[in-house]
């Protein structure tokens, strides 16, 4: 039986999260509505993350595992043809070799959060950025962002509701920069709490706007509470835009 590899985009707007949910509108439901119109059969899409309400993708990465033997690029076209008119692209079909699986092979997670930081509010990019009028100090931003990086206990930064086993993770990237109008927040991590980049990317906004400085972000770090927590981002602005395995687990 292969198992297909799949590379997603899309806009998470229209959807209640990534994960099915009975009758609502997903985005796993949208692909598995399309996988049985195009192949006959119901499957159980499986993915790397589960994205929330409003989150968007660039680069999510799922596998589905299909009785038949279609080559990928049918796969593809197939998928994409039943996707119409729906926000959500396949960008791309490989095998997966072995024993990969989407979720529990992935070695790292990358998330880019799009500030748009001007005093007009969004036009084009409506829902896609979160808008700041107050101008932001990117390079403040990102000093008190490498307080994150490294193995820490991020209680402070999981919601309430997260069901991960333990709230120790190892941040292997964080960083701000400006581009142009907008301020970008990149995490990269094997895997993150629930929140866990809208609640760092909130409160490093409190250190943009002065509010904050560097310690306020250790001390919160350390406190190991979600009371100590600057304000959680919105969903607009966040985009899951890679998910990175072993090269040999994927062939075309």
């Amino acid at each position: 039986m292969p198992r297909y590899r799949l590379t997603l985009e899309y806009d998470g707007r229209p959807y209640k999260g990534f994960q099915a949910q009975g009758d609502l509108p997903t985005v796993q439901g949208s692909l598995e509505r399309a996988v049985l119109a195009f192949s006959g059969e119901a499957v159980r899409l499986q993915a790397a993350g589960r994205t929330d309400t409003g989150v968007h993708a660039t680069g999510q990465v799922a596998h589905i595992d299909l009785a038949k033997d279609w080559k990928p690029e049918v796969v593809r076209n197939a998928l994409n043809a039943h996707l119409v008119p729906e926000p959500i692209a396949v960008l791309e079909v490989e095998i997966g070799v072995g024993d990969w699986h989407s979720r529990f092979s992935a070695t790292e997670r990358r998330y880019l959060y799009r500030i748009l930081n001007r005093p007009a509010r969004a036009a084009l990019d409506f829902g896609r950025v979160w808008h700041a009028r107050k101008p932001l100090d990117a390079e403040a931003m990102h000093s008190a962002a490498q307080v994150l990086v490294g193995h820490h206990d991020f209680t402070t930064f999981r919601d309430l509701q997260c069901q991960a086993k333990s709230p120790f993770k190892t941040m292997d990237l964080a960083r701000v920069s400006r581009v142009g109008e907008e301020v970008h927040l990149e995490f990269a991590s094997r895997s993150f709490l629930h929140r866990q980049v809208r609640s760092m990317t909130g409160t490093l906004a409190e250190v943009g706007i002065g509010r904050w400085t560097a310690g306020d972000v250790k001390a919160a770090l350390e406190a190991r509470d979600r009371r100590a927590c600057g304000p959680v981002a919105p969903a607009d602005g966040l985009y899951l835009t890679g998910v990175s395995y072993e090269a040999a687990k994927v062939s075309k």
